[in-house]
């Protein structure tokens, strides 16, 4: 079956559907593997420009079949070419034959549009420098090739090989295996057998004097075992093939890989159960140890800040954290002003035209309520202000469960170096762009998640360091929450030790996107996890490399969100932006600017001001434009040529995601030792690389709609030099939802329950299907579904020292009915609606205005026939709550890609005696304009008490007035 052209494993419908357009004949098909049943498959078929999609499904002996209209008899085969040359004659239940095979496409060249099969052998990356050779992607002929257009291994490195196993230690064959791999077959990166048969020879042949060290390190350790298991067990048997077999097998090889780790394992607790034995035995007592007390989380100092109030009066606000007060005292008079305790200050409003002025609202004693203007020496000295107020309230809120936490995230190439002494700046959020100002840079976060990549360190060793530095920052003892690596891509989870016992649901996973996808040099690394109950994950990345590289790395993205396995297995059909709350992606994702910049041999120094570089080699004008704009900070002459920011307003890649603004300079690639000098040129094996300086390194976000996140600092370092690299970091304030408690039990009261009712809802696609539709609905919060965030009925998991909560079985998906309504009217999209009659009331497991207002619905359009989905989108509920129902509209997507729009009108009725709700802490903070008017009296005088008006939440959809995507406009008659 794999050297069947027609099969092309696991692509999207949209590619599909593409690859069946581009064919235009009726009666042209391929196969796919099913994206609703694993291990199943979706035979598309074009006929009258439309797409056709069934399933073929396997019973319980094997045998395949396709689900075709009622009627028709299903006929069974053991293979699928055997099904294909059945469904080739008329009369089979299908809507045509299969006439016309669509095989699948050759390799895509990085100028075109990118093969966007995954299965397809593409161009991958070098060696792990974080670079890979420059030249396009070359593709070694898949299985079923003749034989003469395969690449065979030359014999000039085979008898080198052959050498080294005799003359060198087994790091110079590792190094001649890297030559071989860059220089002698560069169109390895295409290779498309699973086995990579060429690879695995050379590798035999090289790793030939490794079995003979694995077999003396089995003897030694099965000798040793027997010191603490004297009924010595039979050789294992790879130990015993080993002596028997001189053939130098790679399964074999890592067989005997594996028993020497089952050995080192079980030897390990033999010895510590030993231990425990002969302390017990004889009574011992092991030495005692002085330990040192836990530090203590040092105490914030008080922070004073210079204002001025008014037109010219200047005044000093002192915040003291601990007491829970803000001072404010006027310069001149030196005299105290007033003390103002937490619990009297009722809203803080940032104003978004003048960004370092303030009002402070704050409750008197007489019940009216005063407003001031505090106008900060800078923006960022305001929000190191404001930090310090919601961490006033936060520590003073007397609430069980936190309502608010602070997320880091930081991300670093290491450049395959060890890092520095020091950490600091890094893990503080200094440097250059948006950072922390002095008075909070040291103030610890509730959660850091740091991602590295060509991180030579060992993986607990690497854990070690980062604990260690930031108990010497925070005087904080982190816990590991999880650790996943991929080769040298490693990513790690700390949170403080008091929010241990809330994290649950620890998820890892991990893709391989190198060479033919099968090596780990690039990839990802995931990591998920229940914070009470809002769901976070975690990606870290490291894309193909090169500035002509722009689609490969659209590729890896779309690899990345396909494969990794991370968030609640039930959500498995939903894209994987959309499993989580909160989604935070980080990296080096590898995206250049967009500029064919030639230079000769030199280092580019970012202060000088001629067109001469180091060497004293003339530096072009466009490279010297470049340096002139860094060294100005001119930012967004460049950023207009981001490869990434390009892709996103294209809608390739990261729909929907948030970054924060980019005001530090390109991260890459320096000069290691500075940060005053760029080096352009880089020597490959296929020639010189230019490398334009570059924004290499990000931190992207994407949330659920109407959730609370804010980008706080967005930043590099400018000291930590050892790479070629700079240091990236971000912090967050996020919103998260605690395990709710209901005030009475459900259903120990015959009060009605909430319901989420439909009056309509009308769906757009980007499809050439003509399929019957229905509608899939999830939540957490809808009964049956098993409910994080409810106390009593959250679902969890077992994980060594962490919380766990008992699991609720699976509940199938509530669903509507066929859509009453369609048309494709418009080539290339099909329209469907539903009525109020065949969609279904959906009843909340708990019925209070309070818990509703955090939930959301997961919604999925999917296919009557082949149940495949067509796209993906997040409703919140807190805006359709009311008696009146709500227009909603929102993207559709699937597989990291834009597929349609959806809209309707929706309303979540709460009955009346649940509707009691109260302001979270992230809630007393909002923006505002700048008032046009003036103000009539001083700003220190008593004014009435405020109407709280607050802007619209930035993560609040705009009034829907129209479809989001402009494409649609033509629904509406708009030409």
């Amino acid at each position: 079956m794999a050297a069947a052209g027609w099969y092309h494993r696991d692509i999207s419908q949209v590619v599909a559907e593409e690859l069946l357009a581009q064919a235009g004949r009726d009666g042209s098909f391929l196969v796919r593997d099913s994206e609703s049943v694993k291990g199943a498959y979706a035979l598309c078929l074009l006929f009258q420009r439309h797409v056709y999609t069934y399933r073929i499904l396997r019973d319980d002996e094997g045998l395949l079949s396709v689900q075709t209209i009622q009627g028709i008899q299903a006929k069974c085969f053991r293979t699928l070419p055997e099904l294909i040359g059945a469904y080739q004659h008329p009369y089979n239940g299908l809507v045509t034959p299969l006439l016309h095979a669509v095989h699948r496409p050759g390799p895509a060249e990085d100028s075109g549009e990118p093969g966007r099969d995954r299965g397809l052998c593409q161009a991958g990356d070098g060696p792990a420098d974080g670079e890979d050779a420059r030249g396009g992607g070359h593709t070694l002929p898949c299985p079923g090739a003749p034989p003469s257009s395969r690449t065979h291994i030359p014999q000039q490195l085979h008898q080198r090989l052959q050498e080294q196993l005799h003359s060198s230690p087994a790091s110079d064959s590792t190094g001649f295996m890297a030559e071989f791999l860059t220089h002698h077959v560069q169109d390895l990166q295409a290779l498309c057998h699973p086995q990579l048969r060429h690879l695995s020879t050379a590798l035999a042949t090289a790793c030939r004097a490794l079995h003979s060290e694995i077999d003396f390190t089995l003897a030694g350790l099965e000798t040793l075992a027997r010191v603490f298991d004297p009924p010595v067990s039979p050789r294992s048997p790879a130990r015993e093939q080993g002596f028997l077999s001189s053939d130098p097998d790679l399964e074999l090889l890592l067989s005997k890989i594996s028993t020497v780790n089952h050995l080192l394992s079980s030897l390990e607790k033999k010895v510590l159960k030993s231990l425990q034995e002969t302390v017990t035995r004889h009574n011992l007592a092991l030495p005692s140890v002085a330990m040192a007390p836990q530090p203590a989380a040092r105490p914030l100092a008080m922070q004073n800040f210079e204002v001025k109030v008014g037109k010219s009066q200047r005044a000093a606000l002192t915040v003291d954290v601990e007491s829970g007060t803000v001072t404010v005292t006027k310069r001149g008079s030196g005299s105290l002003e007033e003390v103002i305790p937490h619990d009297k200050i009722l809203q803080l409003i940032k104003y978004q035209s003048v960004q370092s002025k303030v009002r402070l609202v704050c409750a008197r004693e007489n019940q009216k309520s005063l407003s001031r203007d505090f106008i900060f020496p800078s923006a960022r000295k305001r929000e190191a202000f404001c930090q310090l107020l919601q961490l006033m309230k936060i520590q003073h809120s007397n609430l069980d469960e936190p309502e608010i936490i602070s997320v880091y995230v930081g991300t670093w190439n290491m450049g395959s170096t060890p890092p520095p002494r020091s950490l600091a700046s890094w893990l503080t959020s200094r440097g250059l762009g948006r950072t922390q100002d002095e008075t909070t840079a040291c103030i610890p976060h509730d959660i850091y998640v740091i991602g590295t990549q060509e991180n030579s360190l060992g993986d607990h060793q690497w854990v070690e360091f980062l604990c260690a530095s930031l108990k010497t920052l925070m005087a904080i003892d982190y816990r590991v929450v999880a650790l996943q690596c991929l080769w040298s891509i490693k990513m790690v989870v700390l949170v403080k030790p008091e929010h241990q016992r809330r994290i649950s649901h620890v998820h890892t996973s991990s893709v391989k996107t190198g060479i033919a996808n099968t090596l780990g040099n690039k990839g990802a690394v995931g990591v998920s996890f229940l914070f009470n109950g809002t769901s976070f994950g975690f990606v870290n990345c490291h894309l193909a490399s090169g500035s002509e590289k722009t689609h490969r790395r659209n590729q890896n993205y779309s690899d990345i969100l396909h494969s990794l396995a991370l968030g609640d297995k039930r959500l498995g059909g939903f894209d994987l932006t959309l499993r989580f709350t909160h989604l935070f992606w980080l990296g080096d994702l590898n995206y250049r600017l967009d500029m064919d910049v030639q230079v000769g041999p030199c280092r580019c120094q970012a202060g000088d001001s001629v067109g001469r570089g180091a060497q004293g080699v003339t530096v072009p004008s466009l490279a010297q434009d470049i340096l002139t704009h860094i060294v100005k900070k001119e930012f967004q002459a460049l950023l207009a040529v981001d490869q990434l920011n390009l892709e996103r307003e294209k809608n390739k890649v990261f729909l929907r995601f948030s970054e924060g603004d980019i005001s530090f300079p390109p991260t890459y690639r320096y000069e290691r030792g500075t940060r005053d000098t760029y080096v352009w040129q880089k020597s490959k094996p296929t020639g010189m690389r230019i490398n334009v300086p570059s924004w290499c390194d990000r931190i992207l976000w994407k949330s659920h709609p109407e959730t609370h996140v804010v980008c706080n600092s967005y930043g590099c370092t400018d000291d930590i030099v050892t790479s070629d690299h700079s240091p990236v970091f971000a912090t967050f304030e996020v919103g998260v939802t605690s395990q709710f408690v209901p005030k009475d039990a459900p259903g120990s009261s015959p009060e009605a329950l909430a319901c989420i009712e439909w009056e309509s809802i009308e769906v757009i696609l980007k499809t050439t299907s003509r399929s019957k539709c229905y509608i899939e609905f999830h939540s957490y919060c809808l009964e049956g579904e098993g409910v994080p965030g409810v106390l009593g009925v959250a679902v969890g998991v077992s994980w060594p020292g962490w919380s766990c909560v008992p699991l609720c079985p699976p509940s199938e998906m509530q669903r509507s009915g066929e859509n009453t309504f369609q048309s494709c009217d418009i080539p290339g999209f099909l329209k469907l609606g539903w009525s109020c009659k065949h969609l279904p009331v959906l009843n909340p497991i708990l019925p209070d205005l309070e818990y509703l207002g955090d939930q959301h619905l997961l919604l999925s359009i999917k296919g009557v026939e082949s149940c495949e989905s067509y796209g993906e989108c997040c409703l919140a509920l807190r805006s359709a709550i009311g008696s009146t129902a709500q227009q909603f509209e929102t993207f559709l997507f699937h597989r990291g890609e834009e597929t349609g729009s959806v809209r309707g009108w929706m309303r979540v009725r709460v009955p009346r005696g649940r509707c009691g709700t109260r302001e979270r802490l992230y809630e007393w903070i909002s923006f505002e304009e700048e008032d046009a008017e003036p103000a009539a009296e001083p700003a220190m005088c008593p004014q009435p008490p405020p109407q709280r008006l607050r802007s619209r939440p930035r993560s609040l959809p705009e009034p829907a007035t129209g479809y989001t995507n402009p494409a649609y406009f033509i629904f509406e008659g708009i030409p």
